[in-house]
């Protein structure tokens, strides 16, 4: 197989991300392609592209792998953007999907799903699937009935048919149908159509109603997904079968290179990247998808270029908190009766994940201990299990069964595991054998059911951790929402004081360790766009205005019979989104009022309540309220902060060691909250229009003007200073003396990025005075402003290097001048 010739692209220094579905396929994203190439960008990041759910607005609901998305316009589509790309000399990095396939109504969309429950546990393709056959004697079990089967079947809601022509491997076969639900019938059972009773029986499937999930349920979902079902490609013809494509579009200079979603559901995660590193060209780029909590870092030996970039967005967004407001912010989360320790409530969010969301996959586990524990009593395994799933305080250990690690690593795959068991004995003393014996089965397994089991709990933890706390406690905890983030702790705004040096020390790492990982600050995943979290943070540095904006608030939550926290997180909500559109904050709020599980659920929604906090939310954005003045107000008189924040988090995040990625639409301000209204439409017009103003003129009329200034000028300066950003540089810290409030690093001894934090405790401070940023002597000139800077001995003032804006990207003037303006 040969490989196409590279000469002519640009080496890999920044990536834009576009989402694709049917309102913005292959075509699209080929018109916005002079605009992405215009930013500096290195390589197009596209979303999977893959046969997804019809309709998909995100494509990770795989349901064909062997084909290119037909609603993207196919693999002809691809191919035709990724040669448009490739003529420009930019890359191409797609999303792969390699957890889970989509269970949709019409089974026979998902060709190798309908042959297993056409066939059953004996199907040539049934080991594809995770599924815990014996659980229910064979069979596959589809809790999707309304009502209980006896009432569905004496209403006739059940009938028995012939598939239609357009339906696939369904067309001329015997099915059964239930609505829109379309499922094959086992061979030579068509027969028993006139006893239905019968017929269901005699199937390869369980039908259930919904409510039965818990006990009915044997396959392995992502999350509580239970539309998405667990692939297990850590079996060779599985991974051969489900990558093939992927992999021919790759060797066929299609794909450059890959992001991982979700490698923590796998089997055998470390396994997977090395054979998929086995399969790519040489030095391909490929990103993981991974969570990454506190000071946990990616397993060293992962054959990966690093992860997503959601660690990055922790650091920065940490050293964005204004330090000498928190005792303030602190005190108004405690007025309104909110919880006011984040542990306690992450754990209590952990034990209804495990106690209520995950009831199959905690069951499966119970199944397990008890074959691998037989002389245990199963409800004290069960305790057990849970206590230990609450104790795991990462997304999971990584144990291989086959491959014993070596145990005094860095990366001693048993610690997460260790961690979680002491707390549990501390937590449930009453349990003390069955969790020391638990501990060493998931520890050093052997084979058979504890193998399994040990596999599995890993599988575990990571849907325990996202339903607990981002699913859960984060729509609870609202002491300062803007760091309720994936991957960050919003703790870490009681102490914020460290925050810079948290930055650093992460920062140092990942250029040791993962130089080419991404840095992000905007995913379809996070919970607000970065612009909103810097609005909000901006008005958490205004003590007095914070005060009252939050007494305003519960005053008015009173009225209208809503609990103060929630509205605690309306009004920062406002603060961050703006007057945003009414159906936006509807769907916004109904939302997060039924992930809070707490007043509302999805399940069992309460419309009066919902209802109760959309009024509070009509009146807060309204025009005379009180709390609308006072949000209005605070915005106002906080724009400065929000100006410095806004470009200090996009500057630090452009030249932090890594390779930045710009989330579709976020190279303008961007005030958008979770998915799915960070997945809007964007205004390329709009972009390509201002970019083109400012390459003419280089005038900055508004924020997003400065913001898309910022992206283009480091995006473009990056692509041909490798010194300085490139693999190899270094970074280290960059002092001034005396203030904290200036934030600053050396990369590659060449460039510096320095910016201002906590902008209004700097005003009462009485600014920078006589503040000197120590940077080597020499001729030093600004990338985004081109002020030239003449450094002594003594380093440089501040108050000159900020003159004209709270950001500032130094380089040496005789590396600047060699390279394109």
């Amino acid at each position: 197989m040969t490989h196409p010739d590279p000469s002519g692209r640009r080496p890999l220094t920044a990536t834009y991300r576009m989402q694709l579905h049917s309102g913005f396929p292959f075509t699209d994203a080929l018109g916005v392609l002079p605009y992405v190439e215009a930013l500096g960008v290195s390589h197009v990041y596209l979303s999977p592209v893959l046969t997804a759910t019809p309709g998909s607005e995100h494509g990770y609901d795989v349901l064909d792998h062997t084909t290119v998305s037909p609603e993207l316009g196919g693999r002809a589509g691809l191919e035709r953007l990724a040669a448009e790309t490739h003529a420009r000399g930019m890359g191409v990095v797609v999303d792969i999907v390699p957890n889970h396939m989509a269970i949709v109504p019409e089974v026979w969309r998902n060709a190798p799903l309908w042959e297993v429950l056409s066939r059953g546990r004996h199907a040539p393709r049934a080991h594809w699937f995770d599924v815990d056959w014996d659980h229910l004697g064979g069979r596959f079990g589809l809790p999707v009935l309304g009502r209980p089967l006896e009432e569905v079947l004496a209403d006739g809601e059940l009938t028995v048919g012939t598939g239609r022509d357009d339906e696939g491997p369904a067309a001329g076969t015997p099915v059964l149908r239930y609505y829109e639900h379309v499922l094959p019938l086992a061979p030579g059972t068509a027969d028993l159509a006139d006893d239905l009773p019968a017929l269901l029986e005699a199937q390869h499937w369980q039908l259930a109603c919904w409510l039965e999930a818990p006990e009915v349920l044997n396959y392995r979902r992502f999350f509580e997904v239970s539309s998405l079902l667990g692939v297990r490609v850590e079996e060779p013809d599985v991974f051969e079968a489900t990558h093939a494509e992927l992999l021919d579009l790759h060797h066929a200079g299609v794909v450059d290179g890959f992001r991982i979603d979700h490698p923590d559901g796998l089997a055998d995660p470390q396994g997977y990247l090395a054979m998929l590193r086995d399969r790519l060209r040489p030095g391909s780029p490929v990103w993981v998808e991974k969570i990454l909590e506190g000071t946990e870092r990616l397993p060293s030996d992962w054959a990966c270029h690093g992860t997503t970039g959601y660690d990055a967005n922790a650091a920065v967004l940490g050293a964005m908190v204004d330090p000498t407001t928190a005792s303030a912010v602190s005190t108004a989360w405690f007025a309104t009766g909110g919880e006011p320790d984040l542990e306690v409530e992450v754990e209590r969010c952990k034990r209804l994940a495990v106690e209520t969301l995950l009831r199959p996959e905690v069951g499966r586990l119970v199944r397990r201990a008890r074959e691998a524990l037989p002389g245990h009593d199963e409800h004290r395994l069960r305790a057990a299990l849970g206590e230990l799933l609450v104790g795991v305080h990462v997304y999971r250990a990584y144990v291989r069964p086959d491959d014993p690690a070596d145990r005094t690593s860095s990366d001693d795959p048993e610690r997460p595991l260790l961690e979680a068991l002491s707390r549990a004995r501390l937590t449930r003393p009453d349990l003390d054998t069955e969790l020391v014996d638990l501990a060493e089965v998931l520890r050093r397994p052997g084979s058979g059911a504890a193998r399994d089991l040990c596999v599995r709990f890993q599988q575990t933890t990571g849907p325990v951790m996202a339903k607990g706390i981002e699913d859960t406690a984060f729509y609870r905890w609202h002491r300062l929402v803007a760091l309720n983030e994936v991957g960050a702790d919003p703790a870490v705004g009681e102490h914020p004081e460290d925050a810079v040096e948290r930055l650093h020390t992460w920062a140092r790492h990942q250029a040791e360790h993962w130089p080419l990982g991404m840095t992000t600050l905007s995913t379809h995943d996070t919970k607000r766009s970065e612009d909103v979290r810097a609005r909000i943070l901006a008005v958490a540095g205004d003590a007095d205005a914070w005060r009252e904006l939050s007494a305003a608030s519960a005053a008015a939550a009173s009225r209208h019979g809503v609990d103060a926290p929630t509205a605690h997180l309306v009004w920062q909500t406002l603060v961050g989104a703006g007057r945003v559109a009414h159906d936006r904050l509807h769907d916004y709020l109904i939302k997060a009022v039924r992930e809070a599980k707490l007043h509302s659920t999805w399940i069992e929604p309460d419309e009066d309540y919902e209802a109760r906090v959309l009024a509070l939310a009509d009146e807060m954005v309204g025009e005379d309220g009180e709390v609308s003045t006072a949000i209005g107000a605070a915005v106002r008189d906080n724009y400065p902060t929000i100006r410095t924040l806004t470009l200090a988090q996009k500057v630090i995040q452009l030249t932090l060691p890594g390779v930045p990625d710009t989330y579709q639409g976020t190279g303008l301000v961007d005030l958008s909250l979770v998915d799915p209204d960070n997945r809007r439409p964007v205004d390329y017009a709009e972009r390509v229009e201002r970019l083109r103003r400012l390459d003419e003129t280089g005038d900055r009329t508004d924020l997003s003007d400065e913001v898309l200034w910022v992206t283009s000028r480091v995006l473009r300066l990056r692509s041909w200073l490798p010194q300085a950003y490139g693999p190899g540089a270094s970074y280290e810290p960059v002092a001034a003396d005396p203030s904290p409030h200036v934030l600053g690093f050396l990369r590659g001894g060449v460039a510096a990025t320095l910016t201002l934090r906590a902008p209004r405790a700097l005003g009462a401070a009485g600014g920078l005075g006589q503040t000197r940023v120590l940077l080597p002597p020499g001729h030093w000139r600004d990338a985004l402003s081109g002020a030239d800077h003449h450094v002594g001995d003594e380093g440089v003032l501040a108050v000159d290097v900020f003159a004209t804006a709270p950001a500032a990207v130094l380089v040496r003037a005789t590396d600047l001048e060699e390279g394109p303006r």
